[in-house]
């Protein structure tokens, strides 16, 4: 088999989140691995890794060229955001295929992908980048309010916050700029335009400068003025796929992306497509398992095929659907119950998985005091021959789960969803 080298995040999150990406890659492809830390979960589905610090440039390219010493590599990949520019450097170093790291860069700065959005002519939101509470309120005053104040090289709703009156300015400036502090590409906040209307991503797998466009994920959010995402749904029937495909395409052009899977966000404002962000890489919250389910394309082989130069295999044989709920709390505070009825599990064989990411007496933080990594205690995965169908059983298992939380207020009563 050929052999790719993967450079990834580790630990249990990412065993949860990314583990049937690497176990789908293992199938076709030897697997040389860099991690920040020593691997453990992996080791059974890996030949060889280095230790190194992504964020650590030449420590990375040294064990890239460590590795390409004792392997005939055949390409480099990752699902990590975080890690996007520093591999396609990396590739680039070691003779590799890639769009390249200015590409990836400029996915990953939403202030420099909107500039390209509108030079190419892809419908987007208007935005202005700001330095300082001052600069937010002359652009909240341009775009003109609801706005939307996020950082500008950041992912997973880090720091997002809508803002929907001057009064409210100062608190959601200080929320978005605590976020983007650890941007690696920008520290700025993007001042956008309010986009109304539902939110979807396109799962797209680019080969050569072609694009095609495999699923519509619908998307579920969490109360305003956050962005928490709390459900997604696949469906290999949608209807809206015809619709999107052409504006995913374009915006993944207007980035200069030539090869690889990206995760294109929009949302439908009155009825018609704009862009929220392209992100250059597998979606997260398990989207490429929901896609294989529904359509049979494995969206993270074709990630590996395309980093190695391969035509990706992207036919359909499947036509089903599949949705996640993620799991949180009703409020912050320490966690007390976390269980899912036994003999109902046992009767669904409609239930594909669910996963708890924490253990009881575990601290789970809400925003706006937490994000996504503090406040998720797990998730569920259902299927089902349609989006809608899938969803309404991933609601009835939410009725069979036992999750408390015990707040950190004196004299405050626990908080439960489902039944006990």
């Amino acid at each position: 088999m050929p052999t790719i080298l993967v450079v990834a995040a580790t630990g249990p999150e990412a065993q949860d989140y990314r583990g049937y990406c690497l176990e789908a890659v293992a199938q076709r492809y030897d697997i040389v691995l860099i991690t920040p830390a020593e691997p453990t979960w992996e080791r059974e589905f890996i030949i060889d890794f280095e230790i190194a610090d992504p964020d650590n440039a030449q420590a990375l390219v040294d064990a890239g060229q460590a590795l390409a010493e004792r392997h005939d590599l055949a390409g480099v990949v990752t699902w990590t955001e975080w890690y996007l520019a520093q591999t396609a450097r990396l590739a680039r170093r070691l003779g590799l295929p890639s769009s390249g790291p200015e590409v990836m860069e400029g996915a990953r700065n939403k202030a420099v992908a909107r500039s390209l959005f509108a030079r190419h002519g892809v419908p987007s939101a208007a935005a202005m980048t700001a330095h300082s509470l001052l600069e937010a309120a002359l652009a909240a005053e341009a775009i003109g309010y609801p706005v939307v104040l996020k950082p500008a090289a950041r992912a997973a709703s880090i720091g997002v916050i809508r803002v929907d009156r001057v009064e409210e300015l100062p608190n959601g400036f200080a929320f978005a700029a605590a976020g983007a502090r650890d941007g690696i590409q920008s520290t700025k906040v993007l001042v956008e335009e309010y986009l109304d209307g539902p939110e979807v991503s396109v799962e797209c797998v680019t080969h050569r400068g072609h694009t095609t466009v495999v699923a519509v994920t619908r998307k579920t959010l969490g109360a305003p003025p956050f962005f928490e995402e709390i459900a997604h749904s696949v469906d290999a029937a949608d209807p809206l796929l015809d619709q999107v495909a052409p504006v995913a395409a374009a915006a993944i052009k207007a980035l200069g992306i030539t090869d690889g899977v990206s995760h294109v966000e929009m949302r439908l404002v009155n009825g018609r497509p704009r862009l929220i962000e392209v992100n250059a890489r597998i979606g997260g919250d398990m989207i490429g398992h929901l896609v294989q389910l529904a359509t049979g394309v494995d969206l993270a082989r074709a990630a590996a095929d395309t980093a190695c130069g391969q035509t990706p295999d992207l036919a359909r044989t499947r036509h089903s659907a599949a949705a996640i709920r993620l799991l949180y709390p009703n409020t912050s505070g320490t966690l007390t119950r976390c269980h899912l009825d036994d003999d109902f599990a046992t009767d669904v064989p409609w239930l594909d998985q669910i996963t708890f990411q924490r253990t009881l007496g575990d601290t789970v933080t809400l925003p706006p005091d937490g994000d996504m990594f503090s406040a998720r205690v797990g998730f569920l995965i259902t299927t089902a021959a349609t989006a809608a169908e899938a969803q309404e059983r991933a609601r009835t298992v939410e009725e069979h789960l036992d999750l408390t939380t015990e707040p950190h207020i004196p004299g405050a009563q626990s908080a439960r969803t489902g039944h006990s």
